[in-house]
């Protein structure tokens, strides 16, 4: 399993170009989702340092990035929730995926380490609901039967701000457990039954509660687990092995994936059949105008894009992110071509 070696410090806000470069003024902002954000801030600091040219991005949550592309308040929005087509075409907004990546719950219990916990998806459900509130309660015991578990109240951390990695997580529970899809649902935000729970903000909060609570547990996108050096659970999947996130365990959730049959390139990959596959994986996307004011920003922002897909494979694998095949790229670069315009003419290529 990969280790993350680093992550840069929790803004991507890029400074100055690097010694050598011919400096460009363009400056790029977008705004968003959490899910990708360690791997956004290293591509940014890569290009700029390759090109001058400045991206700025937000981790905002998948809500916020929503809003603010939707107001035109940033060049690109983020979100690791896909829009459906419908709502697309009344925001006048193309989306493209980017990479994929895992959503993994987190614990912090005592001797507990990486990958000895296992969960099913409705056991996380009645934990997520409140229904089981102790470390010790039979049903997590009879599916952990040689570790050690405390007799402590349960802490759900969970996502504060509108996220996709909520939607994602919670998608998942739905599909495991009746009960969580009729009393919960799935969504960015959710009211969370569980009567001790507390809220974080971005990916990196409900990292850093989960760290600070004793007795907690969580939910975060793979790569904060790996850099927080955090106990996360194994899952039990749809073939019914118990499996551990890991970049191979993405690919394998990846694999049938049909981009080019899919509307907007609407793709949820939550419990995907095969032995390997990780049960809460998922695309996150870029969202743009299809009209835009600025040719020359718009173009800025393809270019960028264009080089992450062509040359930022090996720094997503190091985060454990799965790159998207060549084919799929290929997809998307015609989706820029035919309808991202500024004054009627195409920005790309």
């Amino acid at each position: 399993m990969r280790r993350v070696i680093c992550l840069l410090a929790l803004t991507a806000i890029i400074l100055g170009p690097a010694v050598g470069v011919q400096a460009q003024t363009q400056t790029l902002n977008g705004a968003g989702a959490s899910f990708p954000f360690p791997l956004y801030s290293q591509w940014a600091h890569k290009y700029h340092a390759l090109t001058g040219v400045k991206v700025n991005y937000q981790s905002i949550g998948s809500g916020g990035g929503i809003a603010q592309i939707k107001a035109k308040t940033v060049d690109f929005g983020a979100s690791d929730e896909p829009l459906k087509t419908e709502d697309l075409d009344q925001a006048g907004l193309v989306q493209f995926p980017m990479v994929v990546g895992g959503v993994v719950p987190v614990v912090n219990l005592p001797g507990i380490a990486a990958g000895q916990i296992k969960f099913t998806g409705e056991l996380l459900a009645q934990v997520f609901m409140g229904k089981i509130t102790k470390w010790n309660d039979p049903a997590i015991k009879n599916l952990n039967p040689g570790l050690n578990l405390p007799d402590q109240n349960i802490t759900v951390v969970h996502r504060a701000d509108g996220s996709g990695t909520t939607w994602l997580f919670t998608h998942y529970l739905s599909l495991s457990s009746p009960e969580w899809r009729d009393k919960v649902g799935v969504g960015k935000a959710a009211k969370w039954p569980a009567p001790n729970s507390v809220g974080g903000k971005g990916n990196e909060g409900v990292a850093s509660y989960v760290k600070k609570v004793a007795a907690a547990i969580g939910y975060v996108e793979y790569a904060y687990a790996l850099q927080s050096q955090m106990s996360f659970a194994v899952l039990k999947n749809k073939a019914g092995k118990f499996v551990t996130p890991s970049i191979e365990s993405f690919q394998a959730a990846t694999a049938n994936a049909d981009w080019q049959k899919a509307p907007g390139y609407y793709i949820v990959l939550n419990d995907q059949p095969g032995d390997q596959s990780w049960p809460i994986t998922g695309a996150t996307y870029i969202l743009v105008h299809k009209q835009q004011a600025d040719a020359a920003k718009a173009k800025g922002v393809m270019k960028f894009f264009d080089w992450c897909y062509k040359h930022g494979a090996e720094m997503a694998q190091k985060l454990d992110y799965v790159p998207l095949p060549a084919k799929v790229v290929e997809l998307v670069q015609a989706t820029w071509a035919k309808e991202i315009k500024a004054d009627g003419k195409p920005v790309w290529p």
